[in-house]
């Protein structure tokens, strides 16, 4: 088969970005509260009785397309809460869509009330924009509701022999990976590739940026697809295209537990993943449902929320319930965090910047 890349036009994506509100649903039943036990997470203005008893409130959602199937069970619970507790029914607009494309489109006008994101730096663009004003990392999470860490995933049997990155790099090896233009995911994937490579580099004498450089590129060449999302680029995967897959661990033990028959392969070097959540003042001081809202976003720390992304293959951030899970997850002992690239200004800057690494790569693969 002739290998070939694509590379979703971020201006399409935008546009899905900015319409995927019409076309990603609501919600219809009753609504909720966040737990008691989620009051460390934040200072909780959920504890407070509403305003009005009974009628409706909307909360719009712009999210990452990952988390999708997590909110279809999280969103129902709290709607029944909330629903208990103060007589008011909970709608809910929600849009899922590449964090990236889904960041912009916020900044562009589509008026999330609250935004999960990939990472953190999505987060920031909406900030520097001015439409979230409070601090939106102090908690004692960070702002992050998930972790998780990049992985490998492979078809039953690993028939490619496939153990770590430079096993992506081996002739006839095809790989997808989502397009870091368009997805955050992607970004964690290739900063565990390229993080992988400053590793290994370091065990072997020096920390080389050059060495590192070099394993993304020769991963590159054996790119068969670069989706916008990393939903998308597992739905090709699904679709029995590639022989391996870099994603999201969450993302492929969900596949697992379906039924899938995929192998997981955790490399020795990788990141470790934070993906965070914020609620956007401009657009809930314009819709007038800060409360709800509040409640909502301190609702996914609680332990019945935190549970699902568990059971989706999700590290969680609550200790209490990562306990609970901790038997479902392998940690390397070469495992890293973004601190150790430097943080994301420097990410976002050295390796995604113009002119910088990824698009070096890009223009030396011969990319169309």
């Amino acid at each position: 088969m002739k290998n070939f890349k694509t590379l979703g036009l971020i201006t399409a994506t935008l546009f899905t970005a900015s319409i995927a509100l019409t076309a990603c649903g609501t919600g219809t039943k009753p609504g909720s509260s966040p737990s008691p036990s989620a009051a460390a997470a934040s200072t909780s203005v959920a504890s407070a009785a509403p305003k009005a008893e009974g009628g409706k409130v909307t909360i719009t959602l712009g999210a990452y397309s990952v988390v999708k199937e997590s909110f279809d069970l999280i969103i129902p619970k709290f709607k029944d809460q909330w629903k208990k507790k103060t007589g008011q029914t909970v709608e809910f607009q929600e849009s899922y869509v590449a964090s990236g494309a889904q960041a912009t489109a916020i900044i562009q006008g589509f008026e999330a009330d609250i935004a999960p994101l990939s990472l953190e730096g999505d987060i920031q663009k909406i900030a520097e924009k001015g439409l979230i004003t409070h601090d939106w990392k102090n908690n004692p999470y960070k702002g992050n509701i998930t972790a998780s860490i990049a992985a490998i995933g492979v078809r039953e049997g690993n028939p490619k022999g496939i153990k770590d990155w430079a096993d992506l790099t081996k002739p006839g090896v095809e790989v997808l990976i989502p397009n870091p233009s368009t997805s955050g995911g992607a970004k964690w994937d290739i900063n565990a590739i390229y993080g992988a490579g400053l590793k290994a580099s370091e065990a072997a004498g020096k920390k080389d940026p050059a060495a590192a450089k070099d394993l993304v590129s020769k991963v590159y060449k054996n790119i068969k697809v670069l989706d916008k999302s990393g939903a998308d680029s597992l739905t090709t995967f699904d679709k029995g295209v590639g022989d391996a897959i870099v994603t999201y661990e969450n993302e492929l033990l969900a596949r697992i537990q379906s039924g899938k028959k995929y192998v997981e392969i955790i490399p020795q070097y990788t990141t470790s993943i934070e993906n965070p959540v914020a609620l956007i003042d401009k657009y809930v001081d314009k819709h007038g449902n800060r409360e709800v809202a509040q409640a909502f976003l301190d609702f996914l720390y609680t332990p019945e929320a935190q549970k699902v992304f568990a059971e989706k293959g999700f590290r969680p951030v609550l200790p209490e319930v990562a306990k609970q899970y901790e038997k479902n997850y392998t940690t390397p002992a070469g495992l890293f965090n973004i601190e150790y690239l430097g943080g994301w200004d420097k990410v976002n800057k050295e390796l995604y910047g113009k002119g910088a690494i990824w698009e070096t790569i890009l223009a030396e693969g011969g990319t169309k």
